[in-house]
């Protein structure tokens, strides 16, 4: 059974041409969607153990934008 992607494929064409590439094969896509799906969870998760810190349930901008550093 296919894994479902969060992260469309033509999203990460767009990434990919802001970076210079001209083109880019439809496993690059793929590969790039997983890795910043989990880069994307990885912040997430801090960022809620930031909100929690702070005492709050809610995760805020300021949480995403420490957690990413």
């Amino acid at each position: 059974m296919a894994e479902r992607r969060v992260l469309p494929l033509a999203a990460m064409e767009k990434i990919l041409k802001k970076a210079g590439a001209p083109r880019a094969s439809d496993n690059a896509k793929a590969v790039l969607s997983e890795v910043l799906e989990n880069k994307g969870i990885e912040i997430a998760e801090k960022a809620m153990k930031l909100a929690s810190h702070s005492g709050r349930k809610t995760v805020m901008e300021k949480d995403i934008r420490f957690a990413s550093k």
